[in-house]
């Protein structure tokens, strides 16, 4: 898990071959005019969800992981207070996994303030629970294939 902000960027380009692509969608893209949805950037490797969306309580949001798609969460506004674990010490799963994605009742180890300009980037490896807050969150979920075919 990285957590970071939008000035500190390039130093995490070179840590995935679509992560420069990522960084340059951020900086070359008005994000807050983008409506709430799902926009392609490359094809099914690299792609962008806008959500905005009211946040819930650390009680009720829930660890999830993903296998196939790394996840760079960047908040644009709203505070969003991630949840995260190391996915490896995760030991209640809600369900099976499934269209890549795992829900966990297990509590996250520690919360993390991501303010509007800062992002974390979630890998395969940590399972994370997003969207807490008392207000409205605005972010864009960069979805990175692990492996992707370029």
């Amino acid at each position: 898990m990285i957590f970071s902000t939008l000035p500190q960027s390039d130093r995490y380009a070179a840590l995935h071959p679509l992560f420069p692509r990522v960084f340059e969608y951020i900086r070359n893209t008005d994000l807050l005019a983008l409506a709430p949805g799902r926009y392609p950037i490359v094809g099914e490797q690299l792609f962008v969800i806008i959500e905005n969306v009211a946040g819930r309580t650390r009680e009720v949001a829930k660890l999830e992981c993903h296998r196939k798609y790394i996840d760079i969460q960047l908040v644009l506004e709203g505070v969003d207070e991630m949840g995260w674990k190391a996915l490896a010490d995760c030991t209640q799963p809600v369900s099976d996994y499934k269209e890549d994605i795992q829900f966990f009742h297990d509590a996250p180890a520690t919360w993390i303030a991501t303010p509007p300009g800062a992002f974390c980037i979630f890998f395969p490896e940590d399972a994370h629970a997003p969207l807490v807050s008392s207000g409205i969150i605005r972010k864009a979920i960069f979805k990175v294939a692990v492996n992707p075919m370029i």
